[in-house]
Protein backbone atom coordinates (compact mmCIF):
# COMPACT_ATOMS: atom_id res chain seq x y z
CA UNK A 1 0.00 0.00 0.00
CA UNK A 2 1.33 3.45 -0.90
CA UNK A 3 1.77 5.79 2.06
CA UNK A 4 -0.81 8.56 2.53
CA UNK A 5 2.01 11.08 2.77
CA UNK A 6 4.74 10.53 0.21
CA UNK A 7 6.98 13.26 1.65
CA UNK A 8 7.71 13.58 5.37
CA UNK A 9 9.48 16.87 6.09
CA UNK A 10 11.02 16.90 9.56
CA UNK A 11 12.17 19.81 11.61
CA UNK A 12 15.56 19.05 13.19
CA UNK A 13 16.12 20.66 16.62
CA UNK A 14 13.68 19.40 19.23
CA UNK A 15 12.02 17.02 16.76
CA UNK A 16 14.77 14.56 15.79
CA UNK A 17 17.75 16.03 17.65
CA UNK A 18 17.57 16.54 21.43
CA UNK A 19 19.16 19.99 21.28
CA UNK A 20 16.62 22.31 22.92
CA UNK A 21 18.58 22.73 26.16
CA UNK A 22 21.85 23.28 24.28
CA UNK A 23 20.29 26.03 22.14
CA UNK A 24 18.74 27.77 25.15
CA UNK A 25 22.00 27.73 27.11
CA UNK A 26 23.92 29.02 24.09
CA UNK A 27 21.53 31.95 23.65
CA UNK A 28 21.81 32.77 27.34
CA UNK A 29 25.61 32.52 27.33
CA UNK A 30 25.92 34.74 24.26
CA UNK A 31 23.73 37.41 25.87
CA UNK A 32 25.87 37.33 29.02
CA UNK A 33 28.96 38.04 26.89
CA UNK A 34 27.32 41.32 25.90
CA UNK A 35 26.50 42.20 29.50
CA UNK A 36 22.76 41.83 28.90
CA UNK A 37 20.11 40.61 31.36
CA UNK A 38 19.62 36.85 31.61
CA UNK A 39 17.39 35.65 28.78
CA UNK A 40 14.36 33.85 30.25
CA UNK A 41 14.36 30.16 29.35
CA UNK A 42 10.82 30.25 27.96
CA UNK A 43 11.67 33.15 25.65
CA UNK A 44 14.77 31.35 24.39
CA UNK A 45 12.77 28.17 23.82
CA UNK A 46 10.09 30.05 21.91
CA UNK A 47 12.47 31.27 19.17
CA UNK A 48 13.90 27.83 18.40
CA UNK A 49 13.16 26.99 14.78
CA UNK A 50 13.55 30.51 13.43
CA UNK A 51 16.61 31.67 11.53
CA UNK A 52 19.41 32.65 13.93
CA UNK A 53 19.41 36.43 13.64
CA UNK A 54 15.59 36.77 13.64
CA UNK A 55 15.52 34.45 16.65
CA UNK A 56 18.09 36.50 18.54
CA UNK A 57 16.24 39.74 17.81
CA UNK A 58 13.23 38.29 19.63
CA UNK A 59 15.14 36.51 22.39
CA UNK A 60 17.49 39.44 23.12
CA UNK A 61 15.50 42.58 22.20
CA UNK A 62 17.73 44.93 24.22
CA UNK A 63 20.61 44.85 21.73
CA UNK A 64 21.10 47.52 19.03
CA UNK A 65 20.26 46.05 15.62
CA UNK A 66 23.77 46.46 14.24
CA UNK A 67 25.17 44.14 16.93
CA UNK A 68 23.05 41.06 16.18
CA UNK A 69 25.61 39.64 13.78
CA UNK A 70 28.22 39.74 16.56
CA UNK A 71 25.74 38.15 18.96
CA UNK A 72 25.06 35.41 16.40
CA UNK A 73 28.79 34.70 16.21
CA UNK A 74 28.95 34.44 20.00
CA UNK A 75 25.98 32.05 19.96
CA UNK A 76 27.69 29.85 17.36
CA UNK A 77 30.85 29.63 19.49
CA UNK A 78 28.89 28.42 22.50
CA UNK A 79 26.69 26.06 20.49
CA UNK A 80 29.46 24.35 18.57
CA UNK A 81 31.50 24.00 21.77
CA UNK A 82 28.82 21.81 23.34
CA UNK A 83 26.72 20.32 20.52
CA UNK A 84 28.96 17.22 20.39
CA UNK A 85 27.29 16.21 23.67
CA UNK A 86 23.84 16.24 22.02
CA UNK A 87 22.34 13.31 20.15
CA UNK A 88 19.17 12.10 18.50
CA UNK A 89 16.13 11.27 20.59
CA UNK A 90 16.11 7.57 21.42
CA UNK A 91 14.47 5.56 18.67
CA UNK A 92 14.83 8.17 15.92
CA UNK A 93 17.35 6.28 13.71
CA UNK A 94 15.22 3.14 13.74
CA UNK A 95 12.09 5.14 12.95
CA UNK A 96 13.67 6.97 10.01
CA UNK A 97 14.97 3.72 8.50
CA UNK A 98 11.52 2.16 8.92
CA UNK A 99 9.83 5.11 7.21
CA UNK A 100 12.25 5.04 4.28
CA UNK A 101 11.71 1.29 3.97
CA UNK A 102 7.95 1.84 3.79
CA UNK A 103 8.33 4.13 0.80
CA UNK A 104 8.23 7.56 2.41
CA UNK A 105 10.59 10.21 1.08
CA UNK A 106 12.34 12.06 3.89
CA UNK A 107 13.45 15.68 4.06
CA UNK A 108 14.58 18.23 6.64
CA UNK A 109 13.22 21.78 6.97
CA UNK A 110 15.15 23.55 9.71
CA UNK A 111 15.99 26.92 11.17
CA UNK A 112 19.61 25.80 11.51
CA UNK A 113 22.38 27.05 9.28
CA UNK A 114 23.70 24.86 6.47
CA UNK A 115 26.93 24.38 8.40
CA UNK A 116 25.02 23.43 11.55
CA UNK A 117 22.77 20.92 9.83
CA UNK A 118 25.57 19.31 7.81
CA UNK A 119 27.69 18.89 10.95
CA UNK A 120 24.75 17.42 12.86
CA UNK A 121 23.94 14.97 10.06
CA UNK A 122 27.57 13.84 9.95
CA UNK A 123 27.64 13.54 13.73
CA UNK A 124 24.69 11.13 13.77
CA UNK A 125 25.38 9.43 10.43
CA UNK A 126 22.08 10.22 8.73
CA UNK A 127 23.31 12.05 5.62
CA UNK A 128 22.07 9.37 3.24
CA UNK A 129 18.52 9.05 4.63
CA UNK A 130 17.25 12.48 3.59
CA UNK A 131 16.63 13.15 -0.08
CA UNK A 132 16.58 16.93 0.37
CA UNK A 133 17.22 19.48 3.11
CA UNK A 134 16.70 23.21 3.55
CA UNK A 135 18.20 25.56 6.13
CA UNK A 136 17.24 29.07 7.16
CA UNK A 137 20.41 30.68 5.78
CA UNK A 138 19.78 29.44 2.23
CA UNK A 139 16.07 30.26 1.96
CA UNK A 140 13.41 32.19 3.89
CA UNK A 141 13.09 31.51 7.62
CA UNK A 142 10.01 29.82 9.05
CA UNK A 143 7.09 30.39 8.95
CA UNK A 144 7.55 31.73 5.41
CA UNK A 145 6.45 28.79 3.19
CA UNK A 146 9.39 29.06 0.77
CA UNK A 147 11.44 26.41 2.57
CA UNK A 148 8.72 23.79 2.26
CA UNK A 149 7.76 24.85 -1.26
CA UNK A 150 11.37 24.36 -2.36
CA UNK A 151 11.49 20.86 -0.89
CA UNK A 152 8.24 19.86 -2.57
CA UNK A 153 9.38 21.31 -5.90
CA UNK A 154 12.78 19.58 -5.71
CA UNK A 155 11.23 16.19 -5.00
CA UNK A 156 8.17 16.62 -7.20
CA UNK A 157 5.67 15.98 -4.40
CA UNK A 158 2.42 17.99 -4.15
CA UNK A 159 1.25 19.67 -0.97
CA UNK A 160 -1.57 17.18 -0.35
CA UNK A 161 1.00 14.36 -0.19
CA UNK A 162 3.36 16.21 2.18
CA UNK A 163 3.41 16.14 5.99
CA UNK A 164 5.44 18.61 8.06
CA UNK A 165 6.53 17.25 11.45
CA UNK A 166 7.84 19.62 14.10
CA UNK A 167 7.95 20.68 17.73
CA UNK A 168 7.19 24.40 17.41
CA UNK A 169 4.39 26.66 16.31
CA UNK A 170 6.82 27.96 13.67
CA UNK A 171 6.80 24.49 12.07
CA UNK A 172 3.03 24.23 12.17
CA UNK A 173 2.55 27.71 10.76
CA UNK A 174 5.07 26.88 8.03
CA UNK A 175 2.91 23.92 7.04
CA UNK A 176 -0.27 25.99 7.09
CA UNK A 177 1.34 28.68 4.93
CA UNK A 178 2.62 26.06 2.47
CA UNK A 179 -0.73 24.27 2.24
CA UNK A 180 0.43 20.98 3.77
CA UNK A 181 -0.71 18.89 6.72
CA UNK A 182 1.24 19.06 9.99
CA UNK A 183 1.96 16.76 12.92
CA UNK A 184 3.15 18.21 16.23
CA UNK A 185 5.62 16.55 18.58
CA UNK A 186 5.26 17.56 22.20
CA UNK A 187 8.73 16.69 23.47
CA UNK A 188 10.59 19.69 22.05
CA UNK A 189 10.59 23.45 22.50
CA UNK A 190 6.95 24.57 22.55
CA UNK A 191 4.16 23.67 24.94
CA UNK A 192 1.20 21.48 24.14
CA UNK A 193 -1.41 24.25 24.30
CA UNK A 194 0.59 26.41 21.89
CA UNK A 195 0.89 23.52 19.46
CA UNK A 196 -2.75 22.49 19.71
CA UNK A 197 -3.85 26.07 18.98
CA UNK A 198 -2.69 25.60 15.38
CA UNK A 199 -4.78 22.43 14.94
CA UNK A 200 -2.24 19.88 13.74
CA UNK A 201 -3.47 16.47 12.63
CA UNK A 202 -2.12 15.07 15.87
CA UNK A 203 0.14 15.76 18.86
CA UNK A 204 2.49 12.99 19.96
CA UNK A 205 4.41 12.94 23.22
CA UNK A 206 7.41 10.70 22.52
CA UNK A 207 9.17 8.90 19.69
CA UNK A 208 7.25 5.60 20.10
CA UNK A 209 3.99 7.57 19.83
CA UNK A 210 5.35 9.34 16.73
CA UNK A 211 6.19 5.98 15.18
CA UNK A 212 2.72 4.62 15.98
CA UNK A 213 0.98 7.67 14.53
CA UNK A 214 2.95 7.47 11.30
CA UNK A 215 2.30 3.73 10.95
CA UNK A 216 -1.41 4.28 11.49
CA UNK A 217 -2.04 7.58 9.69
CA UNK A 218 1.05 8.22 7.53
Amino acid sequence: MNPRFELLAFDWDGTLFDSTACIVKSIQAAAREFGLPEVPTERARHVIGLGLEPALQIAVPELPREQYRELANAYRRHYFASVHEVTLFEGVPELLHELAGRGHRLAVATGKSRRGLDEALRQVGLQDLFEATRTADETASKPNPQMLHELMDELGVPAHATLMIGDTTHDLQLAANAGTAALAVGFGAHGHEELQSLRPLGLVHDVPALAHWLRTHG
